[in-house]
């Protein structure tokens, strides 16, 4: 069964992105320390990297976001979804206009201007085709920034919450979550190496 997952690295102080990310410097400043896992050689961290990437069968991400991957310093052959594990899901991005131009050509890219919930939708249709091509479950990741993580919580989108926390105080930046409905998580994973604590939740 195809299940909505939300993914994300996160600091100490919740926060996503350092101060002041942007298109040129996505991660806002000190951010590159929220994904210092995801290039450890550490065996858990690979593994885990590998089983997320591996069962993505369409990724969901917002406009800011994709604007960051598609940009001149973004996602190219030594980089990009998964930190270069093997993978090449379907993206589809929430966004009001779609863009005039695509960089990254050669993935497959879907723009949804109707709303996160479509665009999950829309992901989750993708996913369980993927699914049926493989032979096997492939899931939605519900891929970022902290907004659309966010929203998709909210609104009751995700089944699943991993979050990797990183061993960082970053002091500002974008939130994670800034409020909004409560929801109840309940832990199903923990595993913790020296560049993070792997924290995966189901949600009710």
């Amino acid at each position: 069964m195809t299940r909505i997952v939300a993914d994300i690295s996160v600091s100490l102080d919740g926060y996503v992105t350092g101060p002041d990310p942007g298109p040129d410097n996505g991660l806002g400043t000190g951010g590159e320390a929220l994904h210092t896992w995801a290039f450890s050689d550490d065996p858990d961290d690979r593994r885990l990297l590998r089983e997320a990437t591996a069962r993505s069968g369409a990724v969901v991400l917002g406009r800011r976001l994709f604007d960051v991957v598609d940009g001149p310093q973004g996602w190219d052959d030594t980089t990009g979804y998964g930190a270069g594990e093997v993978g090449r899901p379907a993206f589809v991005v929430v966004t009001r206009t779609p863009p005039a131009a695509v960089r990254l050509r050669d993935l497959d890219w879907t723009f949804v201007t109707t709303g996160l919930a479509d665009a999950v939708a829309a992901a989750r249709e993708r996913a369980e085709a993927a699914s049926e091509a493989a032979g096997r479950d492939l899931d939605v990741v519900v891929m970022g920034g902290g907004a659309t993580v966010g929203s998709a919580v909210d609104a009751g989108l995700v089944d699943e919450l991993t979050v990797h926390l990183a061993p960082v105080v970053l002091g500002a930046g974008t939130p994670l979550f800034t409020g909004g409905t409560r929801r109840l998580l309940t832990p199903r994973a923990v595993t913790a190496t020296p560049a993070s604590t792997h924290l995966t939740y189901d949600l009710i």
